[in-house]
């Protein structure tokens, strides 16, 4: 498997995929899916929906070898979350 290079600049890269999300597959989506990852080709606007990122992502990459893949996490701002967050509990 050969690793392709990116063809944009991260913040391209991120207002391509966020724009194809909200436009076109949002609406389609969205119900019911809450938490589901969306693996979406930047170039072609295909997509795939999965519990985790990795199967999402490689039912595209079957499909489309060269995909330029764009995460998105429904219902959620961002795909992962770091750090503690609601687990800590002050005294």
């Amino acid at each position: 498997m050969t690793i392709q290079p990116f063809r944009y600049s991260k913040e391209e890269f991120a207002r391509r995929g966020n724009e194809i999300y909200e436009t076109q597959i949002r609406p389609q989506v969205e119900e019911g899916n809450h938490g589901k990852i969306v693996a979406i080709n930047i170039d072609t606007g295909a997509f795939e929906l999965a519990k985790d990122t990795i199967t999402a992502s490689d039912r595209l990459l079957e499909r489309y070898p060269d995909a330029q893949i764009w995460c998105v996490r429904i219902g959620h701002k961002g795909v992962y979350r770091f750090g503690i967050g609601r687990l800590r509990r002050l005294p």
